[in-house]
């Protein structure tokens, strides 16, 4: 029997406020996707020296290595967030480009079929993705700053919710 969502309106708590995986088992199998973003700001004289190497650290492409970061987060959010269930992956693409001239803008797509969305791995993807840009540029700054980091949209499911991913 599916677990109904606690009085509180969380639906990770059972009907006594504990911890509790969803039971998807009697949602309909559909077609569900995700986008969500997030942002890493650089110190102006970073952002320069980042733009002047071409997305290059002295560890190797920047871009290159979020993107594979990124999804393999994807992949593997279910390992990471306790009451995520492990999904199938349709489809996952990262897209990584300037926003400003201090800024990257980081957004993950991510796409199944299955009984519950992916919101949760967009978000993973993109946050993880983030963070391995942090990774290879702290050595120029510890002043880099991640986020915001929110979901763009969703679709299937019981509730769409912003643009068409």
């Amino acid at each position: 029997m599916p677990t109904s969502p606690s009085s509180s309106g969380l639906t990770h708590l059972d009907e006594h406020g504990r911890p509790a995986m969803v039971d998807v088992s009697g949602k309909a199998v559909t077609a569900r996707e995700a986008r969500a973003e997030c942002r890493v700001a650089f110190p102006s004289e970073v952002a320069a020296r980042l733009r002047e190497s071409g997305l290059r650290s002295a560890k190797g492409g920047i871009v290159d290595t979020a993107v594979i970061a990124g999804t393999m987060a994807v992949k593997r959010t279910h390992e990471l967030i306790p009451f995520c269930h492990p999904l199938p992956i349709d489809g996952c693409r990262l897209a990584i480009d300037w926003d400003g001239e201090d800024a990257l803008r980081i957004e993950c797509s991510v796409r199944t079929t299955h009984r519950t969305g992916v919101e949760m791995e967009a978000l993973t993807g993109a946050t993880v993705a983030a963070l391995t840009v942090y990774d290879m540029c702290k050595a120029l700054s510890h002043d880099i700053v991640l986020g915001p980091a929110r979901l763009l949209a969703k679709r299937g499911g019981r509730h769409d919710v912003g643009e068409a991913p």
